[in-house]
């Protein structure tokens, strides 16, 4: 606990939070992110959609 208000002190507020909450969100994010590449499967499959080609729509037309 120490060590955070050091850093809150050194760094500022804002700083310290921002830091606290990108620890604490990047599982979330992950978990966000394979949620949405199950459902462009899901979809494509449903919509008689070959995955590459849903897969190119969603990057942008990369390959």
């Amino acid at each position: 606990m120490e060590e955070v208000v050091k850093l809150a002190a050194n760094y500022g507020f804002p700083m310290v939070v921002a830091g606290y909450l990108l620890v604490r969100l990047e599982p979330v994010i992950r978990d966000l992110q394979k949620s949405i590449s199950l459902l462009t499967v899901v979809v494509a499959r449903q919509g008689g959609v070959d995955y590459e080609d849903a897969r190119m729509l969603v990057e942008g037309g990369k390959s």
